[in-house]
């Protein structure tokens, strides 16, 4: 590794000169970009493609800037140099992983949630629903499943409490966003007005908090889909993993599934993103039959 000057992060300079800012960014070399696909790769299972190199290229000088650095060697060398290394790739992940995201994206998904959780109340409810967004970004999926849980709660005039979601993503400022449950009124867009009244407060400067009774109803998890066998979920009636299965390659797509649906209990359902992943198989997940959206279902008990 090339040799350079790093500074403890006590030491981060919080202004830059302007001499500093005003330098181009300059491309990766072959090497270096194929350095950083491998180690992003390696710890998270994404891959960055070449069409995605100028989003790389922005998000490193971005941090660099701050950081003072004008090496790309030297920071690769860094996010890999021991504890701090591991707090510095923390906050350059937090910049990798940037997801679109808004409430009920893919509406279709949702209709089919709610038309599920119908279903399974008509039989009675032996336990409170457990629902998971994996890949939660900054909450606006976690806050959709709950507020489908909530409505069909309620539509079975059962009590409000009885279920819980959980958010699971691997960036620490994602999930500090969703734990705040405050959002600009443009990611409300897909939000019908009568459903914002009763979910949402209108806060200052136009944005919007989840109510705290639905919000109270949700937790989230620091999580790395490479390490699911780590997770303490078990039993979900319900999966969402939307958007999130793309970024990966085919064999580890296969292998996230595998781990998901072993998370599921009997008769549950696992919603993907349409065209995330073609021709998995799992002894125990039965496609259903939806054109709308891509689910499976965890076999149940004979």
């Amino acid at each position: 590794m090339l040799a350079g000057r790093v500074l403890p992060l006590s030491e981060e300079p919080s202004v830059q000169s302007s001499s500093w800012s005003l330098k181009p960014a300059r491309d990766l070399l072959p090497k270096q970009f194929q350095a950083w696909q491998e180690l992003l790769e390696n710890r998270t299972g994404m891959v960055l493609d070449e069409r995605r190199r100028t989003f790389l290229l922005t998000q490193l000088n971005a941090r660099m800037r701050e950081l003072g650095l004008d090496d790309y060697d030297a920071y690769l060398a860094r996010v890999g140099d021991g504890p701090q290394g591991a707090v510095e790739w923390a906050r350059l992940l937090d910049r990798l992983t940037v997801q679109e995201t808004r409430f009920f994206r893919h509406p279709a998904s949702f209709d089919f949630l709610s038309e599920y959780l119908q279903g399974r109340l008509a039989q009675g409810l032996a336990k409170p629903l457990q629902l998971w967004s994996v890949g939660c970004a900054s909450g606006d999926e976690m806050y959709s499943l709950a507020i489908c849980a909530a409505q069909a709660l309620q539509a079975a005039t059962l009590d409000f409490s009885h279920f819980g979601v959980t958010g699971t993503d691997i960036s620490a400022q994602a999930l500090k966003l969703a734990s705040s449950g405050e959002y600009p009124a443009a990611r409300l867009n897909n939000v019908p007005e009568q459903v914002r009244e009763q979910y949402f407060s209108a806060v200052d400067g136009g944005r919007y908090a989840v109510k705290e009774a639905l919000r109270s109803r949700c937790c989230n998890i620091r999580l790395n889909v490479l390490e699911l066998n780590k997770a303490p979920l078990h039993n979900m009636d319900v999966i969402f993993c939307q958007n999130l299965l793309i970024y990966f390659r085919r064999w580890r797509r296969r292998d996230i599934l595998n781990r998901l649906i072993e998370r599921l209990a009997p008769g549950g359902i696992m919603v993907i993103g349409v065209g995330e992943v073609t021709g998995w198989q799992h002894p125990d997940a039965v496609p259903v039959a939806d054109d709308r959206v891509l689910a499976f279902m965890r076999r149940k008990v004979a």
